[in-house]
C-alpha cells in the first residue's frame, strides 16, 4: 500500500492504463492531494488500488462504487478538477 509520504510513487500510481484516468488522477494528486486530511489521503490511496475498468465507470458516471467513501472521493476529485479547469 502506498504511504502518504511517498509522493513520487503516488504520482506514478496515478498513471493508469487509460488516458482518461491519467487526465483525471494526475492533476488531482499534483494539485490537491497535499491539502487532503489524513483519512482522505488514505481513501485516495485506497481508490488507486481499484481496477481501471471500475475507476473508469465511476469517473464517467456509468456506475457508482458500492463503497461510500470511495464514491465520495470520486465525486470530490471530479469537483476539484472541474473548479481548477474553470480558472
Amino acid at each position: 500500500m502506498l504511504t502518504s509520504t511517498d509522493k513520487p510513487r503516488l504520482i506514478w500510481a496515478c498513471r493508469r492504463g487509460m488516458l482518461e484516468l491519467d487526465v483525471i488522477l494526475g492533476p488531482f494528486v499534483e494539485h490537491e492531494y497535499d491539502a487532503l486530511s489524513d483519512p482522505e489521503q488514505a481513501t485516495f490511496r485506497r481508490l488507486l488500488e481499484c481496477d481501471d475498468p471500475d475507476l473508469f465507470a465511476w469517473f464517467m458516471g456509468h456506475d457508482r462504487s458500492g463503497d461510500e467513501a470511495l464514491q465520495a472521493m470520486v465525486n470530490y476529485i471530479l469537483e476539484r478538477n472541474q473548479i481548477r479547469n474553470q480558472r
